[in-house]
């Protein structure tokens, strides 16, 4: 069969699952994962995982498209309103998650190189599910204001901190590699993503000045995303930071901006639906028996530093109340970077490859399924949500 005729299927698995996720009061984005759990190769089988990773190029997209949507959130009058409470807030539930998972496995016994990768993994959180939740539900207010500022800080944060445990983890191994250039690599990468992101703004005012037709404007968000995927690739840069300051620039330097943005908006929703059941479909049900006592180690005690973290940040930068106790349970999920990591830990530490595998993947199955459901209640119970208002994902807007 085509492709396109999985992609339909499910598109239509989606829609499905997404409605009845939201008879039983779920998030949509859950149903959609739900969904391509069922239909994919470790249940049904009807999507192969040769076709599910086949449609990789859909990830992509849908990655771009979040980076751009949270890069947005970026506006420098926020900022000026919030002053540096995200960045302190995003900084130390990062390296709280971090402590927490490399210190707690050291304790229960496991080898110093696989705690310390495991250890800057755990940094990551995704961003894709929280901003499913936050759009579906249009949920406003300090707490999802921080929160999309602290998930668009912490994809920088994780990647400087997997740099320098690649660096640590070469030297404790007796791996070859310049033990500076493994230090600077992580920001290398980061400088590299902003000048990315930087000339993929300036590049945007273009078309935007000379083209004032919607369809016309539409054709030009799509090719800058893909152009600054493709770049970000090339050089080696992180794609996901790269469109981040995509949106970050060109919302503060463009007075269509909010124009912009909303064309993103109505074209996103088809893709990240095919997101969703991708990642579904690419969770392997039969991993979750061999995660072991490390890998429940992982799960909890990335979880415990991610709140202290999130907490801590928070009452330092005087954060409301709400922010305080809520936030930290909405930077529970994790995917695909995650996973991205574990892909450059193949290469670093081939050794603990698989057992990295196992555990990042199965933590990604157990926190792609809970977490929208848990941030869904930190906002319910911040007061951010009215439900009696939800309206679909499609017609929210992140901004």
């Amino acid at each position: 069969m085509s492709p396109l005729f999985y992609a339909g299927l499910m598109l239509f698995c989606g829609l499905l699952m997404g409605r009845l996720a939201k008879l039983v009061g779920l998030p949509n984005v859950t149903g959609y994962i739900v969904g391509g759990l069922i239909i994919g190769p470790y249940v049904l089988g009807i999507v192969s995982s040769g076709m599910a990773e086949g449609l990789n190029i859909i990830s992509e997209m849908a990655l771009g498209f979040i980076a751009l949507s949270i890069g947005a959130e970026f506006e420098l009058s926020y900022f000026r309103e919030v002053g540096k409470a995200p960045v302190i807030i995003a900084v130390l539930e990062g390296l709280f998650a971090i402590a927490f998972v490399t210190a707690g496995l050291l304790i229960m016994g496991f080898e110093l190189p696989l705690t310390v990768i495991l250890g800057a993994i755990a940094s990551a959180t995704a961003p894709a599910a929280t901003i499913m939740v936050i759009r579906q539900y249009q949920a406003n207010g300090p707490v999802t204001k921080t929160l999309l500022s602290v998930v668009a800080l912490d994809d920088a944060v994780a990647l400087i901190a997997f740099g320098f445990a690649v660096a640590i983890t070469k030297s404790l191994t007796n791996a070859d590699g310049d033990l500076l250039m493994g230090i600077l690599d992580p920001f290398i990468t980061l400088l590299l993503s902003i000048v990315i992101g930087v000339v993929s703004a300036l590049i945007l005012l273009i078309p935007m000045r000379f083209f004032k037709k919607t369809s016309n404007r539409t054709c030009a968000v799509v090719g800058i995303v893909f152009l600054t995927l493709t770049l970000a690739d090339y050089f080696g840069a992180s794609s996901l930071l790269a469109c981040m300051v995509l949106g970050a620039v060109f919302t503060n330097i463009s007075q269509d901006a909010a124009s912009v943005f909303r064309i993103a908006d109505n074209l996103t929703p088809p893709i990240f639906m095919l997101f969703f059941v991708l990642s579904g479909a690419r969770l392997d049900v039969t991993l979750i028996p061999a995660i072991g006592v490390i890998g429940v180690g992982y799960i909890l005690l990335r979880v415990l530093g991610k709140l202290s973290g999130a907490w801590l940040g928070a009452v330092i930068s005087k954060a409301p109340k709400t922010v305080r106790k809520y936030l930290g349970w909405a930077l529970v999920p994790q995917a695909g970077v995650a996973i991205g990591l574990t892909l450059v830990a193949d290469q670093v530490v081939p050794e603990y490859a698989p057992r990295i595998r196992t555990v990042i993947l199965c933590a990604t199955l157990i926190y792609e399924l809970i977490g929208p459901v848990i941030s869904k209640m930190a906002l319910k119970k911040a007061g951010e949500i009215q439900e009696s208002t939800t309206a679909p994902a499609s017609d929210a807007h992140a901004r």
